[in-house]
């Protein structure tokens, strides 16, 4: 039996930088994975989802130009070649982590947890006892009971990137993050797509301004929205709604996520009040001794870097080096449809229900840059208290959005205000003056907002 300072089950994001970090902390580790090392994001996830949404993204780009001087050759999509290079993007980063992972030592196993008790695990036959475990399991998709669904061949967001064929019609079930950037991938390859959706509405995560934006261009695409949908069964090739009976070639369900909680049961770990996450102390730690969680199990935003973010807290604990715990005002989230969003920290909304509220938005639209490049969608808000400027949320819709919100977040976790922000110098022309622009307006010295 190997002994083992740290055994990490789950080789996902919040696994496998948890281990490193522990490995570089001295620690001796293993890590235990049954799929693939990455996890969901980097084998059925953000990395695969990016790499065809930057296929869309050329496609769009191609079409754009089309109206200012470019002849647009029409041709078939060789979407064989597509799957081959997000194939070769995965492989290259599982690559990268096996490569960290023999560079500080820690060994990696890939075989599924059979029994485990305490800190001792068995997987493969092999029994291995440590003085820690970290619990990076994930998740699984959610599939919502449906009639008929039993009996007819869908895809879920793990499966999905497994499809060799473009469909002619996609039916997505579901209309969060995921759904939606699928929808934009699958829309310009030439596939029809309908969005299902039960709730009020898609994208409810985001904020209004946000949404209004995503839903006009997904409808400029063509891209079918049902929302408030009355799903009464689904046949082969037909979804029957209360109203209306939608066809299809191939069904994806994107109705959210759940966590994986097999082992964590199996441990007698405590759960949430709804029986739905692993519930841990401010440093990710169980209700069991020496275990702790991070990520999916339990709750919180389903994000790649915010399971990353705890797993290093996580291991400040088992160090003997507490820190306080991730703050989740300060975690990015990003939606990487045409144009971008990204947020975080507190919406309008919120924000007015606690805080006296400066709330300032501005456009692309009369950015040099935006109109030079083509890229005028979009605004940039920020909202700030009103007594102190302090930033209590950022909202970023727009070309490379993910990317510019870094500079807002990089004040806030700062503790700068306002009137840093308002006080940089940005270069001309870029779309990230628009930053500096929405700031200047909120103290009331704006020159072009």
């Amino acid at each position: 039996m190997t002994i083992y300072d740290l055994i990490v089950i789950g080789a996902g994001p919040g696994g496998y930088v948890a281990a490193i970090r522990a490995a570089q902390r001295g620690k001796k580790v293993i890590v235990i994975e049954k799929k693939a090392v990455g996890g969901t994001c980097l084998n059925v996830g953000c990395i695969p989802s990016k790499s065809y949404l930057q296929h869309a993204h050329w496609l769009l780009a191609a079409e754009e130009a089309s109206h200012y001087g470019f002849v647009k050759k029409t041709g078939s999509v060789d979407f064989k070649k597509m799957v081959q290079r997000k194939d070769q993007v995965v492989h290259t980063l599982q690559g990268g982590i096996k490569h960290l992972f023999q560079a500080n030592q820690v060994t990696y196993i890939e075989g599924e947890v059979s029994e485990i008790g305490g800190t001792t695990v068995k997987v493969d036959g092999q029994t291995v006892t440590g003085k820690d475990i970290l619990l990076a399991t994930g998740g699984q998709p959610f599939v919502p009971p449906i009639d008929g669904l039993d009996t007819c061949e869908y895809l879920t967001t793990d499966t999905f990137f497994s499809m060799k064929e473009l469909p002619k019609k996609l039916a997505i079930i579901g209309g969060g993050v995921i759904a939606v950037e699928l929808a934009f991938a699958m829309r310009p390859l030439g596939v029809e797509v309908a969005l299902i959706e039960v709730a009020s509405d898609i994208l409810l995560t985001e904020e209004n301004d946000a949404r209004s934006v995503i839903k006009k261009k997904l409808k400029s695409l063509g891209i079918d929205i049902v929302t408030q949908a009355k799903i009464k069964r689904i046949k082969e090739n037909e979804i029957e709604l209360s109203d209306v009976k939608i066809t299809y070639d191939r069904l994806l369900i994107a109705a959210g996520r759940k966590p994986n909680l097999a082992l964590a049961e199996k441990l007698g770990v405590q759960l949430d009040p709804a029986k739905r996450f692993v519930q841990v102390d401010t440093y990710y730690q169980t209700s069991v001794p020496h275990v702790y969680a991070v990520g999916d199990l339990i709750g919180g935003y389903q994000l790649a870097h915010a399971a990353s973010a705890e797993g290093l807290k996580a291991i400040d604990a088992i160090c003997g080096d507490p820190s306080s715990p991730v703050d989740m005002s300060n975690i990015p989230r990003c939606l990487y449809t045409d144009p971008e969003v990204a947020s975080f920290g507190l919406s309008e909304e919120e924000a007015r229900e606690l805080y006296e509220v400066d709330v300032k938005k501005v456009l692309f639209s009369g950015n040099g840059k935006g109109i030079a490049a083509g890229e005028t969608e979009g605004f940039v808000k920020i909202i700030s208290d009103k007594k102190y400027h302090q930033i209590l949320g950022v909202v970023l819709v727009g070309s490379h959005a993910t990317e510019m919100i870094h500079t807002l977040l990089a004040v806030k976790v700062s503790e700068g205000t306002v009137e840093e922000i308002a006080n940089m110098v940005f270069a001309h022309p870029t779309l990230s003056e628009v930053i500096g622009e929405t700031a200047n307006g909120l103290l009331g010295k704006a020159i072009h907002g």
